[in-house]
């Protein structure tokens, strides 16, 4: 089984799939995590492009691209034989950021981009998806302030103005009103120990 997390920068999706992997773990399941970019060599070196605020604009198929061949990689190397070996999989980020991200956000066609999401993953889907909501401002907020504490250069996203950020946020919403039975909204504005109830309760109905 394939669970992801979706949302805007800051939305809380490292700390719930933690918290995600400890309530499975305890439960006796055989849970990994992973997170995209990254999860592989490829992945990291990759992601040291994507994320690092010094690399600056890339044209947006350019974009595309790199992070579509991150995750090529991190299917065949991890998702895929954990799969097949009978874990649960959780991913930080899939193919809804790159639908809400490189189309709504850095407006290209809609429709290529699920293509190349599909062509990508090949057969290989979320049963899954917990989409982590609260607004652009909020999350951004949390955003900066982590890159500030952790002194990360991963800044390249936060950098993006709001209404860049705003059209991301309406691509997740988008998404989530078409495909209602595998993308379910959490509201990320509550406390951690609420959200991580609520996501844990949905995890567990689609794995019972």
């Amino acid at each position: 089984m394939l669970i992801t997390f979706e949302g805007i920068e800051g939305s809380g999706k490292s700390t719930q799939i933690s918290r995600v992997v400890q309530a499975l773990s305890n439960s006796g399941r055989d849970v990994i995590a992973t997170v995209e970019p990254g999860g592989t060599e490829l992945g990291m070196n990759l992601r040291s492009i994507l994320l690092d605020s010094n690399t600056g604009s890339l044209d947006p198929l350019a974009e595309l691209f790199l992070f579509s061949a991150a995750r090529s990689e991190l299917l065949f190397e991890v998702i895929k034989p954990a799969i097949a070996d009978g874990k649960i999989v959780l991913c930080d980020r899939f193919v809804d950021s790159t639908l809400a991200y490189q189309g709504y956000g850095r407006g290209l066609e809609i429709e290529m981009v699920a293509e190349i999401n599909r062509t990508v993953c090949a057969g290989v889907w979320p049963n899954l998806t917990i989409w982590l909501d609260l607004p652009v401002d909020v999350g951004l907020n949390r955003a900066i302030g982590r890159l500030n504490q952790n002194n990360s250069i991963e800044g390249r996203f936060e950098k993006e103005d709001v209404l860049f950020h705003t059209r991301v946020q309406d691509g997740f919403k988008s998404i989530a009103k078409q495909e209602p039975d595998r993308v379910k909204r959490v509201d990320s504005c509550e406390s951690i120990e609420n959200v991580s109830s609520k996501i844990i309760q949905l995890v567990n109905e689609a794995i019972s």
